[in-house]
């Protein structure tokens, strides 16, 4: 099992980073939570979950420890693959997840895209005894003009999350160009998933 990889950012998007170590370079899945904090820098040191399946090794990737622990008790919870994982941690902050869990409030999970009310109940049910009453503070994302290459990505991102492409584009034209202007490209994509469930 892969603990940690660190090295180069080779690229950096928000639902992958390629970071080179040792002349290889792994392409990493991760959630917008750690694209906002992992965005600018040059060097990284991602933590990361290895899932190995019949059609493929995959790597998910975390900045931090919390969110990767999130990610491995979700996992656990029938009906929520690695995806739905990644989603949800897209959508919500860890913070949130552990109060969901913590006050039974399912109508959180039931926002996220694929999640559905049985799943929603089933990861209160299964998780209120494993998830602390940990709180992670976040990192608030600096404010960035969205021009057009910013809506690409933002765009591109959700189609690999698992969205319809003219479902995003449809939402994306309901945001006016001052709303845009003051959305950095993890806040534009968090609007869109709510929008989008």
């Amino acid at each position: 099992m892969i603990a940690f990889i660190r090295g180069k950012v080779a690229d950096c998007h928000p639902t992958h980073v390629i970071v080179e170590a040792s002349g290889v370079g792994y392409w990493i899945n991760i959630s917008l939570n750690t694209y906002s904090k992992i965005r600018e820098l040059k060097e990284v040191q991602i933590l990361t979950h290895q899932i190995i399946r019949e059609d493929g090794h995959f790597l998910y990737g975390f900045s931090e420890d919390d969110e990767r622990q999130l990610f491995i008790h979700l996992l656990s919870v029938n009906g929520v693959g690695a995806n739905t994982a990644r989603v949800i941690l897209s959508s919500l902050e860890p913070q949130s997840i552990r109060e969901a869990i913590q006050f039974g409030d399912d109508q959180v999970f039931r926002k996220v895209k694929g999640v559905g009310p049985k799943t929603a109940q089933r990861i209160i049910i299964d998780l209120k005894d494993k998830v602390g009453k940990e709180s992670v503070g976040l990192i608030p994302g600096a404010k960035v003009n969205i021009d057009g290459i910013g809506r690409t990505e933002a765009t591109s991102a959700l189609v690999a999350l698992g969205f319809n492409r003219a479902q995003v584009e449809q939402v994306m034209r309901t945001f006016n160009p001052q709303e845009l202007k003051e959305q950095n490209l993890e806040d534009l994509i968090k609007n869109c998933l709510k929008k989008l469930s």
